[in-house]
This record gives structure tokens, C-alpha cells and sequence, in this order.
């Protein structure tokens, strides 16, 4: 949010504004003012047109000031002060008191003719304007709701004393709603928006893949987020937070079943899924198992569990790290005194010039996850006189300890090339667009072979050979699981893999037979659009009929198009597309060429191989979300995360099915800082 907490107050410190904008119901919903306090104090939900409107006595100010041509400004009659349009009629009053006093009281002379049958302006009698207070703080606690969200807070972050007494410090008279009532609004808002994830769901035509992934809080509470991820009809790939489950006491694989059955059912998606990708976990595994079977007995289509790649390639990582982890560590807190120290960073940076050891930028990563530990193999092996030379010569802060050996330095070395193409590996991984099951096979497949390499090796030291040999049963292991007739057809579906580029343990003729039978039987047949009909869009913007050359074009591309039974052979036949290639844009262009695979397409390029985004497990931007889940309470872990998560995939804030207009909300915000500027300078000027 680009407002602070000052900023937000001072939006209504002070501010009268009239009650026909502050109780628009496009920006706060009619709700129960038991529930939270909004609008009226007295119970029940009585008809609005049970009473006469009235007007406040503010708008009788409005007779003395006289719209601009532009309907942007007002101006006044007796000075020509002007003012933006936007400007509340209460400061409109105010600028009389301080300039022309007298006329700011006329609204006291029209509330004992309010009774007449020609007056048009009705006027209540001068009173403590309470209600109108009321609503102002309704909007702040609306406002705060949202930045509570946003900046992942729980509702008790209001109730610490130092906040509660700054804001009175600004306005005695400043009411928050108490910690209570923001956590049931936030529960109310966790329904209505669940309830428009669940109605677009509904709209998906094609299936869809689930992706698990597990911690556990500060409290010991052990959570489960659940993630709905497709491909929509325009080729783009859609994912969305289903729920935060709280998996319950002993945290095994029933409890963990019994949950992603619950949020399954409640979404009714159950026979939309495809696949499920978990966190390698046994009792994830033993759940998703117990899914499978179950849905394998409702017969409710093909169904496959698939462990998370980006999770074995990091164990896979700290196997090779073994050896040097204690060197890693002080190189770490050598790392750490740069990031802190100015005078040490330009001391490095001078050395590393006079050494020739490359350039170098601060501050680096010396974050615990992969891309941290790489960087300080990094820095002894690039910069390893550097290092030595900036300890020594601050060897009363830095300390004889982070001097490296001989042997420590070689060791690092070897270590950093060995493992060189691993994390050429994770980058491609993390800033890959979209890393299908297809190229992450390709990319585990490389690492195994490199995992040979050094094991066979004659001049791999035997300690580092060790440690490959735990490299290697992890690399087995993840490729028993995955290798089966289901990662098959999702790998093959990959423009730029097919099946020139799959593993050769998974490339198998029976295989081929088994996804070309899963094709014919599953999308060979039914209703599909007229392949021709793909053409409609690009008719003769004159409307007359198309050219000779192209109704020439037209046939020569429909010969291109093969029938259903050729197409994954014809698929296939062509050469892969070059790595660089979008696969979604690939597969909307040719998906008139091939109109039934590509709606197998859909469906099997929607399956994760990850069950975490690559750049969350390998990267410092891991540690911001870890901290986030570990120190969250669970009254708000629910709400909030999901709230959080749906908001920025675009999804409305709600409240009972009502929309809350924030931008409007913002607007008068800034409207009513502005007044308060004006305010203040009309009292300077006097």
C-alpha cells in the first residue's frame, strides 16, 4: 500500500464528509452493526426508504460558492477562493467561519423553516455529529483490513499499546475496531471469496493439477496450502490458492487425506483432477496413494502423484556441500561483515581490482538456500586472495579465524566445479516461464549424468566420490517414482522435448503404444470445433470475399491437418522446437493443426514438477515466505494467506457478497488529505 499510518489517519482527523458518499454502498456493504460496527447504531436492518432523505446542514454552505463551467471546482461568492469539487462541504463551512463569519451560521436560520412545504433544503439541528465520526473510522478500519492483508499481519498488530497510542496521539477520539471483530471480518471476507474461487472453478473446462506443500508455525500447528493450477481456453496458465488446511494431531497421512478429500469435495473438483505434485514426503505419498485408489474405484479418470523435483535436487545439492559446509560457514560470516561494513566492501572491491578478480557488487547473497552457499564457494574460488588479504588487514575485527588452508581452499575448489553445472541447472529452473514435467526430466537427467561423471572419475577425491554415491541413490530414487506411462504422455506433450530429448530409462515403444491408446480413447473422439473454422478470424476486413491466393493458402493448409489418429504420429514425426520456445504460444498456434492432441495438451501441460516454485526453494525469496508461515498465528493463518494469495491473483475483496471499493476508498482518502492542506493553509493566511 503506498499510504502510512499517519497518512491514513489524517485522511479523517477532523474531516467532516457527507453522508451520501461515506455511505455509498458500492464502497462498504449494509451489514450488521453488530457484526462490525458500521453505519447506523441502532439494530435491525430497517428499510431505507422508512424515513425522509435529509440533507446535513453542511449542504446549506453550498449557496454561498458557485460551480466552475468544468464542473471541476467551486469558487467562492465573496472572496473567489476556489476549491477542487471534491472538497467536503464541512471545510466549505469552515472557510466561511474563518472569512466571513456570520454566514456559516445560516444553517441554524434554516433549520426552524425546515418544516415548510417550498423548502428544498432540510437541515437537521446543530448536534455532536457522532454517527458521522463513526463512519469516517469505518472506512480506517477498512483501510487497515487491507493493509493487514497485504503486509501479512494478524489482527492482534492493532492492539499493540505503542500503535493504539500513536494513533490517539493524532485523535483521542479515534475508534479501532476491537481485535475480535477485524478476525471475524476477515472470516466473512475468507467465505465470499472462496465462494467466487469455487463459481470459477466451475468455468474451467479442462482438468486439473494440485500442487501440496507443508510447514509448520511457531505454534507447533502443522499447515497444508493447496494450489488449483490449469491452462484456460486462451493458452495462459492459471493457478489459484484452493485453502490452508490445519492438518489436526497426529499430522499422518490420514489426517492429510481426510484434508485434501475436504477441500477437494468443497470446491467440487474431484473429477477434474489430474494429477497431484507433493512435497516427497512418506506421509504426503501414503495420502495421495489413498486418493488414487480412491478415485481409481469411482472410475473417475487417470489420476498420478508425482514428488516434487525441486525438493530432491536441493538434498541432492546438500550431499555435495557435505565436505565444505564448515568452510561455507565462515565464509558465510565473512560475507555477512561486507554486507555490513563499508570501509570492508571497498576493501574487497580495491583488492579483487589489484588481484584481477573479477568485479564485484554488494551486497551479495549470503542467504542459507543454495544460491547463498554457491556464492561463497564463489568468493574463495574467484577471490580467494581477496579474502585473505581484507582479513588481514582487518584482523582485529574480522579475526585469523576466516584465513582458509591450502587444503580447505582445494577442497572449495573442487567443490565449486563439480557442482558448477547444478546450479546452471537451478537458475535455468528458476527463471524458466513455465518448467514442465518434460524439461525438468531433461534437466534431472543432465544432473545424473554428471553424478556418473565424477563417481567414475579417476581423479575424483574419495571424499567427494562419497558424496556422490548419496547423490546418486537420491537421483534413483526421485527417477523410480517418476518414470511411469504418466510423465510419459506429459513429457512428450513438451514442443521441445517429444521424445527425442526424455530420459532413455522412461523412452520405451510400450509406452509410446500406451499414451497413443490413452489419446484415442480419451480425445479422439466427442465434438470438436471444425478445424476451418480457425480462419473465420481472418476474413477480408471489407467484408468481400477472400482472394484467389488465399482460398489457394487455405487448402494447402488444410492438407496440412491430419485426422485424429495420425496426429500424435504426426506430432511426433516433426522435429523439437528449439529451447528458447514458449510452449503455450506454441501450442495455441498449432492448435489448429492438431485440435484433438491439443486438448490432451491442456490437460497434461497443466501437471507441476514442483511442488514449490524453484526460486522459493533455491533463493533468498524462501526465507521471507518461511518466516511469514513460521510466525503466523493460527486464528489468522487461514484467512489471511488465502485473502493475501487471491487478491493478487485479481479476485475482488468481499464482504457477504458485496464488493469493497478500495480505489474509491483511497480516493477519498486523498480528497480528504487535501482538504486538510487547504485548511491549513487558510489559516495561515488569516
Amino acid at each position: 500500500m503506498d499510504w502510512g499510518v499517519n497518512t491514513a489517519y489524517k485522511t479523517y482527523k477532523g474531516v467532516e464528509v457527507e453522508p451520501k458518499h461515506m455511505m455509498d454502498m458500492t464502497l462498504i456493504p449494509s451489514i450488521d452493526p453488530i457484526d462490525i460496527g458500521l453505519g447506523s447504531s441502532e439494530k435491525g436492518n430497517a428499510a431505507p426508504s422508512a424515513k425522509p432523505r435529509k440533507k446535513t446542514m453542511t449542504s446549506v454552505y453550498l449557496k454561498f460558492f458557485e460551480t466552475a463551467p468544468d464542473g471541476k471546482s467551486r469558487r467562492c461568492k465573496f472572496c473567489g477562493q476556489s476549491y477542487s469539487i471534491a472538497t467536503a462541504t464541512g471545510n466549505l463551512g469552515r472557510h466561511l467561519a474563518n472569512r466571513h463569519p456570520g454566514y456559516d451560521k445560516s444553517g441554524d436560520a434554516a433549520a426552524s423553516t425546515a418544516t415548510a412545504p417550498q423548502t428544498t433544503v432540510i437541515v437537521k439541528k446543530s448536534q455532536p455529529q457522532g454517527k458521522a465520526h463513526q463512519v469516517d473510522y469505518d472506512h480506517l478500519n477498512w483501510l487497515l483490513i487491507r493493509w493487514l492483508i497485504l503486509a501479512s499481519l494478524p489482527p492482534s498488530t492493532l492492539e499493540e499499546k505503542w500503535l493504539v497510542n500513536s494513533f490517539r496521539f493524532l485523535n483521542p477520539s479515534i475508534q479501532l475496531w476491537p481485535g475480535d471483530k477485524y478476525k471475524a471480518v476477515f472470516r466473512e471476507v475468507f467465505r465470499s471469496m472462496q465462494e467466487d474461487v469455487r463459481l470459477s472453478l466451475e468455468q474451467v473446462s479442462s482438468k486439473l493439477s494440485i500442487i501440496l506443500d507443508f510447514w509448520t508455525s511457531y505454534e507447533s500447528f502443522f499447515y497444508m496450502s493447496v494450489t488449483c493450477q490449469w491452462i484456460d481456453e486462451s493458452w495462459s496458465f492459471r493457478k489459484v490458492l484452493l485453502d490452508i488446511c490445519h492438518i489436526p494431531y497426529p499430522c499422518g497421512d490420514s489426517e492429510i487425506y481426510h484434508s485434501l478429500e475436504k477441500v477437494l469435495e468443497n470446491y467440487n473438483i474431484e473429477n477434474k483432477v489430474l494429477s497431484c505434485t507433493h512435497d516427497n514426503s512418506q506421509n504426503a505419498i501414503h495420502a495421495c496413494h489413498t486418493l488414487k485408489e480412491k478415485f481409481d474405484g469411482q472410475k473417475a479418470g487417470p489420476f498420478c502423484y508425482i514428488p516434487c523435483a525441486a525438493r530432491t535436487l536441493n538434498l541432492i545439492i546438500d550431499d555435495g556441500l557435505r565436505t565444505t559446509k564448515p568452510v561455507i560457514s565462515r565464509v558465510r560470516e565473512f560475507a555477512l561483515q561486507l554486507n555490513e561494513c563499508t570501509d570492508f566492501s571497498e576493501d574487497f572491491i580495491q583488492f579483487s581490482m589489484a588481484y584481477r578478480e573479477g568485479s564485484w557488487k554488494f551486497p551479495v547473497d549470503t542467504s542459507a538456500r543454495w544460491s547463498g552457499s554457491y556464492q561463497m564457494l564463489d568468493i574463495v574460488h574467484k577471490a580467494g586472495k581477496t579474502m585473505e588479504a581484507v582479513v588481514r588487514k582487518n584482523g582485529e575485527k574480522l579475526g585469523d579465524r576466516m584465513i582458509l588452508t591450502a587444503a580447505e581452499k582445494t577442497a572449495v575448489s573442487i567443490v565449486h566445479g563439480y557442482l558448477e553445472p547444478f546450479y546452471k541447472t537451478t537458475n535455468n529452473m528458476c527463471t524458466t516461464k513455465m518448467p514442465t514435467i518434460g524439461l525438468i526430466l531433461f534437466f534431472m537427467d543432465h544432473i545424473s549424468e554428471m553424478i556418473t561423471v565424477c563417481r567414475e572419475s579417476r581423479h575424483t577425491p574419495e571424499w567427494l566420490k562419497s558424496a556422490a554415491e548419496d547423490m546418486a541413490k537420491k537421483a534413483r530414487s526421485y527417477s523410480s517414482q517418476v518414470c511411469n506411462i504418466f510423465t510419459y504422455m506429459t513429457a512428450i506433450l513438451d514442443p521441445r522435448i517429444k521424445c527425442e530429448l526424455i530420459p532413455e530409462n522412461l523412452n520405451s515403444e510400450n509406452h509410446l503404444e500406451e499414451a497413443r491408446a490413452h489419446f484415442m480413447r480419451n480425445y479422439s473422439t466427442g465434438h470438436f470445433p471444425s478445424v476451418t473454422s480457425g480462419y473465420g478470424a481472418h476474413e477480408m476486413e471489407d467484408g468481400g470475399s477472400v482472394s484467389f491466393a488465399e482460398e489457394i493458402a487455405r487448402k494447402k493448409r488444410r492438407g496440412s491437418i491430419v485426422s485424429a489418429t495420425d496426429e500424435l504420429t504426426q506430432y511426433l514425426s516433426e522435429p523439437p522446437a528449439p529451447m528458447p520456445t514458449d510452449v503455450l504460444e506454441w501450442w495455441k498456434v498449432n492448435s489448429t493443426r492438431y485440435p484433438r492432441l491439443s486438448v490432451m495438451a491442456r490437460d497434461f501441460l497443466a501437471v507441476q514438477a514442483t511442488s514449490v516454485a524453484p526460486e522459493e526453494l533455491f533463493c533468498s525469496k524462501g526465507d521471507e515466505i518461511d518466516k511469514l508461515r513460521f510466525s503466523m498465528p493460527h486464528d489468522s493463518t487461514q484467512a489471511i494467506l488465502c485473502i493475501k494469495s487471491w487478491a493478487q491473483d485479481g479476485i475482488k475483496f468481499k464482504y457477504r457478497s458485496t464488493e469493497i471499493d478500495y480505489e474509491r476508498l483511497m480516493e477519498l482518502a486523498a480528497a480528504s488529505v487535501a482538504d486538510n492542506n487547504v485548511t491549513s493553509s487558510d489559516k495561515k493566511q488569516k
